[in-house]
């Protein structure tokens, strides 16, 4: 019974020049036919679908606090209706603090969303600048304010280091204002730079100087040093929580378990079958018209892909992969069909059996990816 749904809502009033997620401007874009289609999409899907209330629910983007109090009353009444609520449950709504309004904040929290992810990525202004963003250090203060007192006692923060000509300096003064903010939850991430955005275009014309991979580790070393230090453990490997605050939506994905995803560009992981949908608006909205779903991609995965999948996911998390919970779930030991990888990997330091699981080491967490991609073949 699947109890975790994703919901996308691709607008945004400016595009960072690092983002390469599916968005459009959102001047002159058909906002309110797209809040619509994607409700259609919502009924058509649970019509047809065996599910149980939902216990996680995470509204991502695109930027979705850039809809109107009226585009936000619209869609929260939508999910309200198309997705129940289970008893005990996580609503995670993504926020730009400089769009964020009392008003916006107290009509989400009126709607059970108990969660906000603010996309804050540093507290530098002229980094803030630099990367594309509009929202200056003192938003993200007054965001946190108004949502405390709109109600909200659950709140992320995303962060971005290796960030263009970013110092260790920087990343430390970051991390020290953003602590005393008496948030619950972080999210960071080194600058990946992917094709298609302004970064990529500035790096082929080399115009774009990062730190360099030696300080990039080490301020994810640092990164690691100062949550621990602040009561924040790290739980994956970008993320940290004060106990009981962890992402139960995202662990949902690195659990390798099935959620529905809505809207445009969005992925879901339903009966078997990893699906995408049309990222376009039109192409999205067009099948839907026919009363049929905006699925571009549709894909059965199969019983290697599915181990695999349970390694290079379950393996981001602190806790690593249970050698029992995989006898479980796939009727084979874990070391029939990965012992050359795991024994290759103990061998270097990069991961560790401890009791009943396998756990990437601290060395393992700085050659994550170097780990996740040997167990794809």
């Amino acid at each position: 019974m699947i109890q975790a749904a994703y919901l996308h809502i691709p607008f945004c009033e400016h595009i960072c020049h690092y983002c390469d997620f599916n968005k459009v401007f959102l001047k002159g874009q058909p906002v309110d036919e797209y809040l619509q289609y994607l409700d259609k999409e919502m009924e058509i899907t649970m019509n047809s679908s065996d599910y149980a209330p939902f216990k996680t629910i995470f509204v991502g983007g695109g930027t979705p606090t850039a809809l109107n109090e009226k585009q936000l009353a619209t869609f929260l009444e939508s999910i309200r209706k198309r997705l129940p609520l289970a008893g005990q449950y996580e609503f995670t709504f993504e926020a730009n603090p400089g769009d964020l309004s009392y008003e916006k904040l107290k009509l989400l929290y009126d709607y059970g969303v108990n969660r906000l992810s603010l996309g804050v990525q540093t507290f530098n202004d002229q980094l803030l600048e630099k990367i594309g963003r509009v929202h200056r250090a003192k938003d993200v203060y007054q965001s946190v304010e108004s949502a405390k007192k709109a109600g909200f006692k659950n709140m992320s923060i995303d962060l971005i280091y290796s960030l263009p000509t970013q110092t260790m300096a920087d990343f430390q003064e970051t991390l020290t204002t953003s602590f005393q903010l008496d948030v619950q939850h972080y999210s960071a991430y080194s600058l990946i730079i992917e094709p298609k955005t302004v970064f990529y275009n500035l790096m082929r014309k080399g115009k774009l100087h990062t730190p360099g991979e030696d300080v990039e580790a080490a301020m994810y070393e640092l990164l690691m040093e100062k949550m621990k230090e602040n009561g924040f453990e790290q739980y994956e490997i970008s993320n940290f929580s004060k106990p009981g605050f962890e992402s139960k939506h995202n662990l949902t994905y690195w659990n390798n378990e099935a959620y529905f995803g809505f809207g445009a560009g969005a992925h879901s992981y339903v009966e078997g079958y990893r699906r995408s949908n049309y990222g376009p608006l039109k192409k999205y909205m067009e099948p839907l018209d026919q009363n049929e779903l905006p699925i571009m991609d549709k894909h059965e995965v199969t019983k290697k892909e599915k181990m695999e999948e349970e390694m290079f996911l379950g393996l981001r998390k602190t806790q690593g992969v249970s050698m029992k919970a995989f006898k479980d779930k796939y009727d084979i030991e874990i070391m029939e069909i990965f012992r050359e990888e795991l024994l290759a990997h103990e061998q270097k330091s990069l991961l560790e059996i401890k009791g009943d699981s396998i756990q990437l080491t601290k060395q393992g967490r700085l050659l994550g990816n170097e780990v996740f991609q040997s167990f794809i073949k």
